[in-house]
């Protein structure tokens, strides 16, 4: 059972716990990225190719990754973010029926 993969598991799971508290915080890199694509075109269509681009890239995971395990425990610990809180979200307006 001397098995250095699962230890090593062990020992990334345990840093895991005490470096990245569980606390949920605005989430400002994944807002930013968001409201950036809904901004991207006049486009609603155009904006939502985008988007499931912005996912296959990947940088949709990669900036909630990025807000959940070091900005929010930046904020948690320090009592500040370090990205600024992005402007409102505003879903671009459907056509009339």
């Amino acid at each position: 059972m001397n098995n250095p993969t699962r230890k090593f598991a062990a020992i990334a799971a345990l840093f895991a716990c005490l470096v990245a508290p569980s606390c949920i915080g605005p989430d400002n890199l994944y807002r930013g990225v968001s409201t950036w694509n809904s901004k991207a075109t006049e486009s609603k269509y155009l904006n939502e190719v985008i988007f499931l681009g912005l996912h296959l890239v990947p940088v949709y995971p990669i900036a909630m990754f990025g807000d959940r395990i070091v900005c929010n425990s930046i904020e948690f610990w320090t009592g500040n973010n370090p990205i600024g809180k992005p402007e409102e979200f505003k879903p671009q307006a459907t056509a009339a029926k």
